[in-house]
């Protein structure tokens, strides 16, 4: 009998998984220091980025349900 993986949840919480299967990730630079940074810069950096090929293996794996 095969044991059942379990979700991390911290990766759930991370990211999100589309009906066609890519997975999104919340941009970074978006936490503090905004002052700086420009209105246009800051409202794409609101959207939601594709995660890269390299690390979709990863994160499959984290996210097995």
């Amino acid at each position: 009998m095969k044991n059942k993986l379990k979700t991390r949840r911290a990766a759930t919480k991370r990211y999100q998984i589309t009906k066609t299967g890519k997975i999104l990730h919340k941009k970074p630079f978006r936490g503090h220091i905004l002052e700086k940074k420009s209105s246009k810069r800051k409202r794409f950096l609101r959207q939601k980025g594709l995660v890269k090929k390299g690390d979709v293996k990863a994160i499959n794996l984290m996210l097995p349900n």
